[in-house]
């Protein structure tokens, strides 16, 4: 969970489907509301994340199989931008 411009934020792996989605409250307690996806699944079979603010920008690390080519499951940490619309709602910068 974190912090933006007051609100709270709860990201999590939906599971099976891999996805990264988020939800928003205005206490950490919720109730919570669906947002959306932030990531889609990656190479392997989990999407282990977090979310971390640094110098006044955020960012989305999680990990992939890419190295072993999904087969071995040997993690490849990964890092994605989030940006925030004036909704709050959350996306990913586009790759630099």
């Amino acid at each position: 969970m974190h912090k933006y411009k007051g609100k709270y934020y709860l990201s999590y792996s939906t599971g099976d489907t891999h996805f990264i989605v988020y939800a928003t409250a205005d206490n950490p307690y919720g109730p919570f509301v669906y947002g959306g996806r932030i990531l889609e699944p990656v190479v392997g079979w989990t999407t282990h994340h977090s979310v971390v603010e640094f110098e006044g920008r955020w960012w989305l690390f999680y990990h992939d199989a890419s190295l072993s080519g999904g087969k071995n499951h040997l993690r490849c940490v990964k890092v994605r931008e989030i940006v925030y619309n004036a909704e709050g709602m959350i996306s990913l910068a586009d790759p630099q």
